[in-house]
């Protein structure tokens, strides 16, 4: 092959976003990358196996790797030739939602470990090498929630914050290095993340709150999520498709978000420096014009409908 392959370091790639994103690059027609895809559990490799069928040990390997663990991570990037890392995608997280006396403090430090000291420990292991050769891009999974709370999202916004203002003070010096920073914020995705995220919520111990608390968890938020997701939400393989342009831009932007539909809502944050704006308009659909927030799903869900339908009635249908 007489370009080079970029060698690109995945993280969270069991299933979902980081799933789609190693299957994509991998499957690449033109071969541009060899992808490491790794994952805490490889007793979790199936569903990954299974979507890059014929590419394993060619355009990519997988290997374990837990980011809360700094020898993990270690043992890991070592293994790969020469520590080379073209590409970090920095995808590994985990979700909580719920009222935040009903979760105990060490489910909230392992968000914050997974989300953000993830991507810490990461970095702190592959950017001395990224500066060395003043040659890198380093693309972290975001998400909207970076920029906006939600109602019940407390604690992942937190960590999502949190990974917001790192990156963005990080990125000044990675200027002077030569380095690429990418952070791609989705608004909701279709994924067994976020199905697992729903399953626990609805599992959830609300004892510990006062009655208006777990009946508005209850009847508002987790009565509305799969509402939101089925008229918002995007799939994992949309939000790789967004990657991969990302990632071949030659001036990638610092911040992406891969949902049009959502981008209104983070907009309102912008448009006022008091902060007021946001949370004035999110209580008003929440608890005062609930009935047009949800006529407003069901029309967005049939407009994406008929475009998809008419958008497949375009594509010559198999003989």
């Amino acid at each position: 092959m007489n370009m080079v392959q970029k060698t690109v370091l995945i993280t969270g790639c069991s299933s979902g976003i980081g799933l789609a994103i190693a299957a994509k690059l991998a499957r690449d027609e033109q071969k541009r990358f060899k992808v490491y895809a790794t994952m805490r559990n490889l007793a979790k490799k199936d569903d990954l196996v299974g979507a890059t069928e014929g590419y394993l040990g060619k355009t990519m390997e997988i290997k374990e790797m837990d980011v809360c663990s700094e020898d993990s991570i270690r043992n890991c990037v070592r293994s790969i030739p020469d520590r080379h890392i073209d590409i970090l995608v920095s995808n590994a997280g985990v979700g909580l939602i719920g009222p935040i006396e009903c979760q105990t403090i060490d489910e909230m430090k392992t968000v914050m470990d997974t989300n953000f000291f993830g991507l810490v420990r990461l970095l702190k292991e592959i950017l001395p090498d990224m500066k060395k050769r003043k040659s890198g891009h380093i693309v972290i999974i975001s998400s909207v929630m970076g920029i906006q709370g939600i109602l019940f999202n407390d604690v992942y916004a937190a960590s999502k914050f949190a990974v917001e203002g790192f990156c963005e003070s990080l990125a000044i010096q990675a200027l002077k290095f030569k380095l690429q920073l990418s952070l791609i914020e989705p608004g909701p995705v279709i994924t067994e993340f976020e199905k697992k995220v729903f399953e626990d919520g609805m599992k959830m111990d609300l004892s510990a709150a006062d009655k208006e608390t777990a009946d508005m968890f209850t009847n508002i938020y987790l009565k509305n999520y799969k509402s939101i997701f089925q008229s918002l939400g995007q799939t994992a393989e949309d939000v790789a498709e967004h990657t991969m342009k990302i990632v071949l831009s030659e001036n990638p932007p610092f911040r992406h978000q891969t949902n049009t539909l959502y981008t209104p809502m983070t907009t309102l944050k912008y448009a006022d420096p008091n902060g007021d704006l946001p949370i004035d308009t999110f209580y008003k659909m929440v608890f005062q014009h609930d009935k047009i927030f949800n006529a407003s799903l069901n029309f967005i869900k049939l407009l994406r409908w008929r475009s998809k339908k008419s958008f497949d009635l375009g594509k010559p249908q198999p003989q």
